[in-house]
């Protein structure tokens, strides 16, 4: 093999750092000349101003100078032309239906309440990372587009609160990227100078929801999770209606206020064909320094949510008991998720317990066409 042929094996396994895909694979690859020592490496970026650009060159260069007899190296950097960032996209994309269907490998699984403040979006956020740690690849959409609150709880924001705006590949999006997890939210679209706030009805709310599902390349997950709005409203069933083999987790606080209400979004989420494979209770009893035993918010709503949801022939198991805990409201006001922050924090620990249960839960296969191809 050629010295120019070891080189371009080299920088053609170099990974685009937002892609995940070696650049090989994605053609970023021109020519590659080498002249007696010196290796010159042509490489075409997918958009000009392209985030990532100093990364890429730097692991080519690093690439190209590790194959032996390389002396130095010349990255030259050019931009893919437009049929050519075309042909990607739709690579990238695949077939142009809902990537997310009933035959996708990846397991969703939509997070909702029957109302606002019970901590479900923190939840969310740290159960994703959970799973990450635990070494899936994990996706996450803010679908409560009113509310939005996953970028500031996973530190995707800068020093002004603002969280950073997806990269574009013509009308194909590259969800930023906190602690391993793939995140899109609508915070993300909003111009730096507009308030933070969202004033939109049906329609809108339902094509936001289609495009993260569709022109969000979020690549190979394993799960991905749907921070949902609380209640049963228009983006519950829309998501009811895009992805009615979706799996639903309710969450409640141990008060009856709270539990009586997150039954009903089980109940309408079973309406539109979607399973609900468990409850978390958030906010639970907490130990005191000196053993006292703290139910601020009362006992038994998760069991009592649970065993409403059940049926003869489904059993709605309680996946876990979360107790209030300053650490983890502390770190979701600071970006830092509890998980990662203070691991051996009791509302860490119980939250990484369900992580491990969804682990475990395996969805049948039965039915469905697998991406398996005979030779």
């Amino acid at each position: 093999m050629t010295d120019a042929a070891l080189v371009r094996r080299a920088v053609s396994a170099v990974t685009d750092p937002e892609l995940r895909r070696p650049l090989g694979e994605l053609d970023m690859i021109r020519d590659v000349r080498v002249d007696d020592g010196v290796a010159v490496v042509g490489i075409a970026l997918t958009i000009v101003g392209c985030p990532a650009a100093d990364r890429i060159e730097r692991d080519v260069r690093d690439a190209a100078a590790s194959v032996a007899g390389i002396d130095s190296v010349t990255v030259e950097v050019g931009v893919m032309s437009p049929s050519e960032r075309a042909a990607l996209v739709e690579r990238l994309r695949g077939p142009r239906t809902m990537p997310f269907g009933p035959d996708s490998l990846t397991r969703v699984i939509a997070v909702t309440s029957g109302k606002g403040g019970v901590g479900k979006s923190t939840l969310t956020a740290n159960l994703a990372v959970a799973l990450a740690r635990r070494g899936l690849a994990v996706g996450l959409i803010d679908a409560d587009v009113h509310g939005f609150s996953i970028p500031g709880l996973l530190g995707l924001t800068d020093a002004d609160g603002r969280p950073p705006q997806p990269t574009r590949i013509d009308d194909l999006m590259l969800p930023p990227v906190a602690h391993g997890v793939k995140t899109i939210s609508i915070g993300m679209f909003l111009p730096p100078d507009a308030p933070a706030a969202v004033a939109w009805r049906g329609p809108m709310l339902h094509r936001t929801v289609q495009q993260f599902l569709t022109d969000v390349h979020f690549g190979d997950l394993d799960v991905l999770l749907i921070d949902m709005p609380p209640g049963t409203g228009d983006v519950a069933i829309s998501v009811g209606q895009l992805l009615p083999h979706a799996e639903v987790l309710v969450v409640t606080t141990p008060q009856a206020a709270a539990s009586d209400v997150a039954v009903r979004s089980g109940l309408v989420a079973r309406q539109t064909g979607q399973r609900v494979l468990g409850v978390v209770e958030n906010m639970a009893a907490f130990t005191l320094p000196d053993g006292t035993l703290v139910d601020l918010f009362g006992s038994g709503g998760g069991a009592q949510v649970a065993a409403a949801l059940s049926t003869e022939t489904d059993a709605v198991p309680l996946l876990g008991s979360v107790p209030l805990s300053p650490a983890l409201r502390h770190g979701g006001d600071v970006g830092e998720p509890v998980v990662i922050a203070e691991p051996a924090d009791a509302a860490a620990s119980a939250i990484d317990a369900v992580a491990a249960s969804l682990m475990t839960q395996r969805r049948s296969l039965a039915g469905r066409s697998l991406p398996v191809r005979p030779n």
